[in-house]
């Protein structure tokens, strides 16, 4: 069966309703009953949530709030990554968090005693694991040494407009050309508010910030598309699982490479990577995926960019420029748009 832009609420049970747009976002209970792309043990895997029945307005509720924590959490990544560079290198703070974060994701999969994903899974598992794993966090760090969180905040900016179009396709999915347009504005005005700030000038960082838009969206892509198949929480936990031995080894040579000098700071933007960008962050964001649908939760991110730039005033002392408040603005505007369209 052919993935569709869309969401089952819980793994293995389709939810039905009487409108028409409930229907295109869901899918109809009679093709998803086939069962043809999801695994019949599914439902009684362990870890896996058990199937409930619940009105499909509490269903979308829930996704819009799973998605936007995890947009909370992301906006904390780059002030984070800030703090850790502060007393690490760059190849260290990567692997550290990716290590450290392995560490809660792993046990709980040990703990509720998982199975493994099936062998048809463990390819797109590869993708969320080179895109927000290793490739997303290595890049933008990379960039963060010589640009300032408001410029990398542009990365964010873009997000959903290339997330909404791998997901296009990858997955066939149709948004309308009015769910089109309102993201390209949204990406119009976050993109020229932080260009503006930054004097516009394209540099080395904005070509790694350009790269790791590309990974991050497929890796966004891919961990959607699987969360209909097993909890979030499972993807990015066998993503971190399957990274594990590079970032090990990354880890050990990143240490014995760079300077090192722990201070309060370094260690809490470490942590904070961790345990809430690279693991709880992705739990919620990739379980409110696959309730709403990838391109209309990716749309929820148009408002990341503005989150960063308060975390970077009240957390790394920078100054807040006078066109944040209309920018914002602007951007939940746009957010208010794409959730009203029918993709």
């Amino acid at each position: 069966m052919k993935d569709n832009d869309s969401a089952i609420a819980t793994v293995g049970v389709a939810v039905s309703t009487p409108d028409a747009h409930a229907a295109s976002d869901t899918g109809t209970a009679k093709t998803a009953a086939k069962g043809s792309d999801i695994p019949k043990a599914a439902a009684t895997t362990p870890g896996t949530p058990k199937a409930a029945h619940t009105a499909p307005g509490a269903h979308v509720g829930r996704g819009m709030l799973l998605a936007a924590l995890g947009v909370a959490a992301f906006s904390l990544t780059f002030p984070a990554t800030a703090w850790g560079l502060e007393g690490m290198g760059p190849w260290t703070v990567v692997m550290l968090r990716s290590v450290l974060a392995t560490v809660p994701a792993g046990a709980a999969l040990l703990a509720l005693r998982v199975r493994p994903p099936e062998r048809r899974h463990w390819a797109g598992i590869a993708v969320v694991a080179g895109g927000v794993v290793l490739g997303f966090p290595l890049l933008t760090t990379l960039a963060l040494e010589t640009s300032t969180t408001s410029h990398a905040a542009v990365v964010v900016g873009l997000l959903p407009l290339t997330t909404a179009a791998c997901s296009a396709v990858r997955t066939g999915a149709r948004p309308s050309r009015t769910f089109w347009i309102a993201s390209l504005v949204g990406a119009v005005v976050v993109i020229g508010f932080a260009v503006q700030q930054s004097g516009g000038v394209p540099n080395r960082s904005d070509l790694l910030l350009f790269a790791a838009l590309l990974v991050c969206a497929a890796g966004y892509t891919e961990g959607g598309r699987l969360a209909r198949h097993m909890p979030g929480w499972q993807v990015i936990g066998w993503a971190l699982v399957l990274a594990l031995p590079v970032t090990v080894a990354g880890a050990a040579l990143a240490l014995s490479a760079e300077p090192l000098e722990l201070t309060a700071r370094s260690v809490a933007g470490v942590l904070w990577l961790a345990v809430g960008s690279q693991f709880l962050g992705m739990v919620a964001w990739y379980r409110g995926m696959a309730v709403i649908g990838i391109s209309r939760a990716s749309q929820l991110q148009l408002a990341q960019p503005l989150l960063t730039l308060l975390w970077s005033v009240l957390l790394l002392g920078e100054r807040l420029p006078p066109a944040a408040p209309a920018a914002a603005l602007a951007v939940l505007m746009c957010i208010a748009v794409t959730q009203r369209t029918r993709g």
